[in-house]
């Protein structure tokens, strides 16, 4: 690979790894409003507000210090979705929702954002210790 292509590689690898956890935490409320676990009303546009924001900084913002800053914080709020759903008495996946269909991909979607969220926050972390050497 020429060199200019591998200097702007960690800049795609942090916008192609933010949209995936934003599309995976999207996924996943969706399926929490679905399931019952949260409520299907206009508390969801605190949620909606941050998504916009995120999707802004991914996409206009990712090599200024505000667009790192953005991904560094709403990625690690993300990883803590995986976090407080495993725990708890039940873990992951309690009795109503490993009984109910479609209990794999909730589960699969947390996995993947516990993956791919701490990334993002390795990634914008990076990205702003660059800003800093310059």
């Amino acid at each position: 690979m020429r060199p200019a292509i591998l200097a702007r590689m960690p800049k795609h690898a942090l916008v192609v790894s933010s949209l995936l956890t934003l599309l995976l935490t999207t996924i996943h409320l969706a399926d929490d409003i679905v399931r019952g676990f949260a409520p299907g009303g206009f508390s969801n546009l605190t949620a909606v507000a941050v998504w916009v924001v995120w999707l802004y900084a991914t996409l206009v913002l990712a090599e200024r210090r505000s667009g790192y800053v953005i991904i560094l914080l709403v990625s690690l709020v993300a990883f803590g979705l995986p976090l407080i759903h495993m725990s708890g008495t039940h873990g992951m996946v309690g009795p109503k929702t490993a009984a109910s269909p479609g209990a794999f991909y909730f589960v699969w979607t947390l996995l993947a954002t516990a993956v791919i969220a701490p990334v993002c926050v390795a990634l914008a972390a990076r990205g702003l210790w660059s800003l800093r050497r310059k």
